[in-house]
């Protein structure tokens, strides 16, 4: 009897401990997705943001959800994509690439010249990439293997490609008429709807399209992309887990400054096959602030590609507001933008802080 008692309370504690299991694994459960989507509330702001932009703008101005309005829109800010994705895997690793813009400018002068002095119009175009992941290679090595600074290393490359334009010419420079970096801004039209209401795209923006897919599955479906938000996270645990993280960080900016030459390759097709040593000034800056409006963390390893692409929107937006609205200076831009970017800034803290607590 004794035995058949013992027996029934242990039945008894194990069923009365069962629903307490399951509520602690529940709880357990939610904890986990609640951390996981504090992480988003940056980017879904950001999407927020965007859209009511554009609803102002549509109700103050009219014609902006319009077919030939909205292509003129992506295909203007298509370099500015490229730009924000290459700054976003960069960030996520826990780094900063401050010389994007000035290899933007160096890569198209030095690009162009090339296609003036007989080089064969796509292998100068392929040169443009390569020189600009050549400096995110120098860059690379002197953050890996001299424990330089990412701020310090990448200044130092923003000053040389800058400078190195400047020497290649001061006067703007013109692709020949039959060169092939042309074609990347040919309109495409996709849509012909009524009184010029198209929806007409280029190449250039696809290019920037296949970035953006291919550097989601980069960083969410292979390897390297983990080990990108694990250096990011905690680099020591990284290494202590065997991962490759002084290949993978230099490899970060080569990527980086490949996708700036790429970038140069499709802003001069955009803007007619010119090139100056002033191109670019600035672009960092607004790729930084893409990137975090889009809900990456300074910090690194906390960020999303496509979060980068809506930051970039809506810089994008910003500007087309200013534009038709005509009575707000150009300056003003700078000033909102650092507004907003603040704000988003502060929104991370807060939630970093929260998670922390």
């Amino acid at each position: 009897m004794s035995g058949t008692s013992t027996t029934r309370e242990r039945r008894g504690a194990d069923l009365s401990g069962a629903p307490t299991a399951a509520l602690t694994s529940t709880s357990s459960r939610w904890t986990r997705a609640w951390g996981r989507s504090q992480s988003l509330i940056p980017t879904l702001a950001a999407v927020v943001l965007f859209i009511s932009m554009l609803v102002y703008a549509e109700i103050a101005y009219g014609r902006v959800f319009h077919l030939g309005t909205m292509s003129s829109l992506l295909v203007s800010f298509a370099p500015t994509i490229i730009l924000a994705v290459a700054m976003t895997i960069v960030i996520i690793s826990g780094g900063i690439d401050l010389s994007v813009g000035a290899v933007v400018a160096f890569t198209s002068v030095s690009g162009v010249m090339l296609m003036d002095a007989g080089v064969n119009g796509w292998l100068a175009i392929v040169l443009m990439i390569v020189f600009g992941a050549l400096f995110g290679l120098v860059s690379g090595v002197l953050v890996q293997y001299f424990n330089v600074q990412p701020f310090i290393a990448t200044l130092a490359m923003m000053f040389l490609a800058r400078g190195l334009a400047s020497m290649l010419s001061t006067v703007p420079v013109h692709a020949p008429d039959d060169a092939p970096i042309h074609m990347f801004a040919t309109d495409w039209k996709l849509i012909d709807g009524p009184k010029t209401n198209d929806l007409v795209l280029t190449p250039g923006f696809f290019i920037a399209v296949l970035v953006v897919i291919g550097a989601v599955i980069f960083m969410h479906r292979t390897r390297a992309g983990r080990t990108v938000y694990a250096i990011g996270g905690a680099e020591s645990s990284a290494q202590l887990m065997g991962l490759p993280v002084a290949r993978t960080r230099v490899w970060i900016y080569i990527l980086s400054g490949a996708l700036a030459g790429l970038a140069a390759v499709v802003y001069t097709a955009q803007v007619g096959g010119k090139a100056q040593n002033v191109t670019g000034i600035g672009w960092e800056l607004d790729a930084i602030a893409a990137v975090v409006i889009g809900g990456t963390l300074l910090t690194g390893g906390v960020g999303y590609v496509l979060g980068s692409v809506v930051g970039s929107l809506v810089l994008a937006a910003l500007w087309m507001i200013i534009t038709k609205d005509g009575s707000i200076k150009p300056e003003y831009l700078t000033i909102i933008t650092g507004s907003i970017l603040l704000v988003f800034v502060l929104l991370q803290r807060a939630l970093t802080r929260r998670r922390a607590e």
